[in-house]
């Protein structure tokens, strides 16, 4: 498994994960306001927090995609787009078991583009091995390399 750690290993995966995350931000951002029919969709929030959810997660999508995509504060990065990811996870799994197909607001802001839940499931699951793989396991550092030169 020490492949995990290889610095060349989180550069594809930061740059795959992070192009990912900045192409689902883009339409989001332009006009956040049919992602509020699409959270509303998903049945699992009270209508409150779903306008600052609509307005604020293109942002985040945005910055994780950036960090994942440029390298600077990848691990942190790689935790935001963990946490995000189990949330999309968890959200489609909840409306999976329920029988219901949803609009993912993932890629598209269309509110009547219906998916099976599972099948978003399933895609999204190796985006998450992927984040968790950046954030449990950083690159390791060559040997030779002290760790600070104090200079």
């Amino acid at each position: 498994m020490k492949w995990l750690r290889n610095v060349w290993v989180h550069r594809l995966l930061g740059l795959v994960l992070g192009g990912i995350f900045l192409y689902a931000a883009k339409d989001k951002l332009i006009d956040p306001r049919p992602l509020v029919t699409i959270i509303w969709g998903y049945q699992l929030l009270p209508n409150g927090p779903i306008n600052l959810i609509a307005i604020f997660m293109p942002w985040m999508e945005l910055v994780v995609g950036l960090t994942l995509v440029t390298g600077y504060k990848r691990r942190a990065g790689a935790f935001w787009a963990t946490l995000m990811l189990t949330g999309f996870i968890v959200a489609l799994g909840i409306n999976a078991a329920r029988g219901l197909n949803v609009a993912c607001g993932c890629f598209s802001t269309s509110a009547t583009e219906t998916h099976n839940a599972w099948l978003l499931v399933l895609r999204d699951l190796p985006m998450w091995l992927a984040a968790a793989v950046m954030l449990l396991w950083p690159p390791a550092r060559p040997v030779d390399t002290p760790a600070s030169t104090g200079d």
